[in-house]
């Protein structure tokens, strides 16, 4: 599994927004322009706290099967990897996610904030791009600790055979 990177979760993230905003720009011409849900921070701050906590988890009881302590509980080896595999995919979703509601939010303070009504919106968006970010950061987290350790041999010098 390849890792993260974060160049391809912001290109994701400005792509979306640059998107989003078009599409609310037009949108906006044509009728109503539907309003930010106000679970949208809810459930990404959820997601969040569901992966930091995924992450310190797996991180305690991985050292200390590493360490070998006694009373240590073992973790079964598709665990982080499973784990690692839903950090991804909520990070990719998040960053799609939180462009969409940029876009959006951006829209609605560039072009409609007399309306007292988008500026609540525009802050559910505001709200919604923090706690996308929040995902993102505990995912690649999550990745982290995933991570197998490195293999000593695989840093040490090649010998010369004779």
């Amino acid at each position: 599994m390849n890792q993260l990177r974060v160049r391809t979760l912001a290109a994701l993230f400005a792509v979306a927004g640059v998107l989003s905003w078009g599409a609310a720009r037009l949108w906006d011409s044509l009728g109503t322009l539907p309003g930010v849900p106000v679970a949208a921070p809810i459930v990404l701050g959820a997601i969040a706290a569901v992966l930091l906590a995924t992450a310190l988890s797996l991180r305690s009881r991985l050292k200390a099967q590493r360490e070998r302590e006694p009373d240590a509980e073992g973790v079964d080896p598709m665990m982080p990897a499973r784990a690692a595999l839903f950090g991804q995919a909520s990070a990719l979703v998040a960053a799609l996610v939180s462009g969409m509601y940029g876009g959006a939010g951006l829209f609605l303070i560039t072009e409609r904030a007399d309306v007292p009504a988008r500026a609540t919106q525009s802050l559910y968006a505001g709200l919604s791009v923090v706690a996308g970010i929040a995902v993102i950061a505990a995912a690649v987290y999550l990745e982290r600790v995933c991570r197998l350790p490195d293999d000593d041999e695989d840093h040490r010098p090649p010998t010369a055979r004779a």
